[in-house]
């Protein structure tokens, strides 16, 4: 809803206008609706014409003007690395609400589902402990919410390992182009921050895992920590399920959520 408020009021493509018969157009609703679909599904435009009776060149131009739309809105918010101002709220933040301070977040990966995906390609998508072709997303999220980092689209048969070895996300890192990320810990300078993880990773500096078997005392609480802090990541995933849970059967959602608040005040 909140892009169905923003789009109109910046593109006049998504204000609801009369056709040539002097007919009420689609509305920004219906236009937006159509553009999500391609995007989360993969569909073709005959199918606009059933569900929401839209000709294939008005789904089209919806799509595009819906992607350019949101990176002109967006882009300087949302679609972005991290600056020195951010780098330095997150240590914060984090170093407040976890006791991690030089933590830039929580990184992991995520099997998505493609349903639609070409028959060509099942085979370069489908891992065996799957039930059908999957797109992984590996992703790092802060406590806020924030997917400052996200990297999917890679072929063959993957797990964490595979992915971020084909990840930019250290590739600013390595070309020395990397925003200052210094920080204080137990007396000690750090130059760059780090990244918390599950144990399928590397044992690298900037990712921290926790320990496997912890025997110390010290150990066993510094692993706690780690893995309730590695949360975040957790409930960002779960968000991004609920959305996309939320867009497939919009009218189904809905109405299973009203009949759940009405049983609740019952």
């Amino acid at each position: 809803m909140r892009l169905a408020n923003d789009l109109p009021k910046h593109f006049e493509y998504f204000q609801q206008r009369d056709d040539a018969r002097g007919h009420p157009g689609f509305t920004p609703t219906q236009k937006i609706t159509a553009a999500l679909r391609q995007l989360a599904y993969g569909v073709g435009l005959d199918m606009l014409d059933e569900y929401l009776q839209m000709a294939k060149k008005t789904g089209h131009d919806s799509l595009n003007h819906f992607c350019k739309g949101v990176i002109l809105l967006y882009k300087r918010r949302y679609l972005r690395k991290p600056t020195i101002y951010d780098i330095q709220r997150i240590y914060e933040v984090h170093s407040e609400r976890h006791g991690f301070p030089g933590m830039l977040g929580s990184l992991d990966c995520m099997h998505v589902g493609w349903a639609m995906c070409p028959t060509a390609w099942r085979g370069q998508f489908h891992r065996g402990d799957h039930p059908g072709p999957t797109i992984v997303l590996e992703a790092v999220a802060s406590q806020d919410l924030w997917f400052w980092h996200a990297f999917f689209g890679v072929v063959g048969s993957n797990n964490d390992l595979n992915v971020i070895d084909q990840s930019p996300i250290f590739d600013d890192l390595i070309d020395g182009v990397e925003p200052p990320q210094a920080f204080f810990a137990n007396g000690e300078h750090f130059k760059y921050g780090y990244y918390l993880v599950d144990g399928i990773y590397s044992e690298w500096g900037t990712l921290v895992q926790a320990y496997a078997s912890p025997l110390s005392d010290k150990r066993k609480y510094f692993t706690k920590r780690q893995e309730s802090t590695r949360k975040d990541i957790e409930r960002a995933f779960g968000v991004l399920k609920k959305k996309w849970v939320i867009l497939a059967n919009p009218i189904k959602f809905w109405t299973r959520e009203k009949i759940r608040k009405s049983s609740t005040r019952v």
